[in-house]
């Protein structure tokens, strides 16, 4: 039984058929390197073709993209001259960049105002971007690691013992880098609304209050209504959904994981929610803002390509 070629098959089969090789192959021809007398002959021209078409057009019959090892089998030759001709081209078979794109209809209108509040913040106004980090544990591993020392890594067991968890309530300063924040033991409206009202008292001027937040339900609460409504000067912006990487507050919170979380080891609770106030008070001394530099346009414009690219790919298939 004849098996049926997929639309890629077809596709690469037509480009093959449609192509003109000898004509492209021929405008090569007068830049390609030629040999020396002591020089080992280069690849030919067509073998190189060969290893990019193959490399950006189709995959491996056992695997989801190429490595050295197979495209030298594949194609005959080395698995290091496989490594220069990528090296030159520049694919990179073994990475991939992952993406989201959001689907709020609303995106078009909240990403220039979002970067509006980093790049041209009203006068008068403060502008807070809140994260809640959730579930954070303290970890206490069941052995003591060995030190770093030269030619060696620190090390850690991969086993530990929980002592529960916490709460970090987080609002940066976009222009100061200060950082207003607190632990609690759970994330609900109750909490978020002593956040707020912890906001409140440690900015003693009456002022605006722009507060950048994502989507999560405890933002949009009855009880979050309620108390906006009888303090005005707080106003909130909400990231498009699916986006909440436009919060200048994550890279603060991949900081303080980083810093003070994922290799520490915690005896208690109380113990953990001491090292990470520690680690606020370091960072407020330092008064180091994080610095947004894409405008509105940079962002919209690859995600209003996205949907028609993505739908290309489907009828591909």
């Amino acid at each position: 039984m004849k098996k049926m070629q997929t639309r890629r098959e077809l596709l690469l089969a037509e480009m093959d058929a449609v192509v003109p090789w000898g004509r492209i192959l021929a405008l090569i021809a007068p830049h390609y390197p030629k040999p020396g007398p002591s020089q080992v002959p280069p690849l030919p021209q067509e073998t190189r073709l060969t290893v990019i078409a193959k490399t950006v057009g189709e995959a491996p019959p056992d695997a989801t993209h190429w490595s050295r090892s197979t495209m030298a089998g594949a194609v005959g030759i080395s698995p290091p001259s496989v490594g220069r001709i990528w090296a030159e081209a520049g694919p990179k078979p073994h990475m991939v960049r992952r993406f989201k794109v959001s689907n709020d209809p609303m995106s078009e209108e909240k990403v220039p105002e979002i970067v509006g509040l980093y790049l041209d913040p009203p006068e008068r106004a403060v502008v807070l971007c809140v994260v809640e980090k959730f579930q954070i544990r303290a970890f206490d591993h069941t052995q003591p690691g060995l030190p770093l020392k030269q030619g060696r890594a620190a090390t850690m067991t991969h086993d530990y013992k929980r002592h529960g968890t916490t709460m970090l309530f987080a609002a940066p300063d976009v222009k100061s880098g200060i950082v207003i924040g607190d632990c609690m033991p759970r994330h609900r409206a109750r909490e978020f609304l002593t956040f707020l009202r912890h906001i409140d008292r440690a900015l003693r001027k009456p002022r605006d209050i722009r507060l950048l937040l994502d989507n999560c339900a405890t933002h949009k609460s009855s009880e979050v209504m309620a108390w906006l409504e009888k303090h005005p000067h707080f106003k909130l912006h909400f990231t498009p959904t699916s986006a909440s990487w436009m919060n200048l507050v994550e890279r603060f919170s991949a900081m303080i994981t980083t810093r003070r979380i994922r290799r520490a080891s915690y005896s208690s609770v109380d113990d953990m929610e001491t090292g990470i106030c520690n680690c606020l008070l370091q960072h407020n001394a330092r008064q180091r803002p994080f610095v947004w530099t894409k405008s509105a346009e940079d962002i919209l414009t690859p995600e209003r390509r996205a949907p028609n690219a993505l739908d290309e790919i489907r009828r591909n298939r």
